[in-house]
């Protein structure tokens, strides 16, 4: 059987928040449970920087849910399954102008992740063009023209960083930092085709070696100071970040 959003919906969503703890040691986290009436599982929410939202699901619904959407502008969004009926490929949707749509979630098991962002976030990743996007990922952003979707397929290394997402035994501002980084490698990893496609010499999607250098100071202060880690900005001017 397969169901559609209904009147009680919205009612089912506000008593799901209700009954979803949150972590005030960890307030740039949300976590909301699926409504009973729909199935089982979570989902969480993470600002992992401005701009930048995390999302982490583990959840199955008791029926095929139909979903309808109106057209609307879609910010830039990556989304990978370990366990699904998409876990063989990943898609990236383009920031821009997505149709109309009607799609069915299945009811069996969805565990992933997923990354939304403006387009011109993506810009800042750079130190060159002055903060623009670089034109090997112009069709990323395609602005009020229709977006473009792409589905590239699952590396054992997307899958591996993914589950570092998702499994993440870190707390507090440690998860946090932790989450930073993979959420860049996994970027990283979903964008590498492109360049690869175009060829040429392309623009470097590595930290610079003064920065990974720092981070791996912060790494070690961190794991010495498990118990009472040091707030970000102690952090940074320890290892001389901003």
């Amino acid at each position: 059987m397969t169901i559609t959003p209904i009147p009680e919906w919205d009612e089912w969503q506000a008593e799901a928040a209700k009954n979803s703890p949150q972590n005030p040691s960890e307030p740039f986290e949300s976590y909301y449970q699926v409504p009973r009436q729909l199935g089982k599982g979570y989902g969480r929410s993470i600002e992992v920087y401005p701009q930048l939202q995390l999302s982490i699901w583990d959840c199955e619904n008791h029926d095929d849910i139909l979903e309808k959407g109106p057209e609307s502008n879609h910010p830039l969004q990556f989304d990978i399954e370990l366990l699904g009926s998409n876990a063989d490929n990943t898609m990236i949707s383009g920031a821009g102008v997505q149709r109309s749509w009607i799609g069915i979630t299945p009811k069996s098991r969805s565990v992933g992740v997923s990354i939304h962002m403006p387009p011109e976030l993506l810009g800042t990743f750079f130190p060159i063009a002055g903060g623009e996007i670089p034109s090997q990922f112009s069709l990323l952003a395609k602005g009020n023209d229709l977006q473009i979707i792409l589905e590239p397929k699952k590396t054992s290394a997307v899958h591996s960083v993914v589950q570092q997402i998702i499994y993440c035994p870190y707390q507090g501002i440690t998860k946090l930092m932790f989450l930073q980084v993979r959420v860049l490698e996994l970027i990283r990893l979903q964008l590498t085709p492109l360049l690869v496609e175009q060829g040429g010499v392309q623009p470097s999607l590595r930290l610079k070696p003064e920065t990974i250098v720092c981070i791996h100071h912060a790494r070690e202060i961190l794991l010495s100071h498990l118990q009472n880690p040091p707030l970000i900005l102690e952090l940074a001017q320890l290892v001389g970040v901003s």
